[in-house]
């Protein structure tokens, strides 16, 4: 499964990409720009103008956010079902600039964060990291053949992760019990621990995710 299998991107993948990064960077600018009043004003009414052209594209019923169909046997893209996702959508505006990969049975975040996504001055916003470390375990656990949703986060602060500084979350799944997935990740910026996480996971089987799949995208 690719991103191309999506019926919101099917034909215009990388036009889609670049819309994301343009309002990436609008984000960016919109924490930093002193620009005066009138030219502030101008930039608002513009954007709603664009805002509303986009709109009248947009369908009722409003399409999927993420594929939840089976996931294929060898398949480990998990960003690639979830083009929309806040922290790993290559086409969300609001995701951060980090990539998912994975290395063995680990799944690895990459990336620096930027101005966007600070908390206290200079570092990243806990919740921001909370996020990251959510996303990187449900990776580790599609990687394993053993997905389903949150049911405990636990993130463990050891010292601040600085901005524009480069970060590694790896997650991986530490055991599974019964219909519990545990799972634990780290966050490291130039090999220093800066958080650690553990994180529980209620298991799907093939048969839920496929209820799950029907209730998001009934049938017309």
């Amino acid at each position: 499964m690719t991103e191309a299998d999506h019926p919101v991107l099917a034909g215009r993948l990388e036009e889609s990409r670049a819309l994301a990064a343009s309002v990436r960077r609008l984000i960016e600018v919109c924490t930093a720009t002193t620009a005066p009043p009138e030219a502030t004003l101008a930039a608002a009414r513009g954007l709603n103008a664009i805002a509303d052209a986009l709109a009248r594209h947009v369908p009722d019923p409003l399409p999927p956010m993420t594929l939840l169909s089976q996931p294929e046997e060898d398949e480990t893209d998990l960003a690639a079902r979830m083009p929309f996702d806040v922290m790993i959508g290559r086409h969300s505006a609001l995701a951060p600039p980090l990539t998912l990969s994975y290395e063995g049975d680990r799944a690895v975040l990459s990336g620096s964060l930027t101005r966007a996504y600070e908390g206290p001055p200079g570092c990243v916003h806990g919740g921001v990291l909370a996020a990251a470390f959510d996303i990187v375990c449900a990776a580790a656990n599609f990687i394993a053949k053993v997905p389903g949703p949150t049911r405990n986060l636990s993130v463990t602060y050891r010292r601040p992760t600085t901005l524009h500084t480069p970060c590694r979350f790896e997650a991986w799944v530490d055991r599974v019990d019964g219909r519990k997935v545990h799972t634990l990740a780290r966050l490291t910026q130039n090999d220093v621990l800066t958080c650690e996480a553990t994180a529980e996971f209620a298991l799907l089987d093939r048969d839920a995710i496929a209820r799950m799949a029907a209730r998001a995208n009934p049938a017309p």
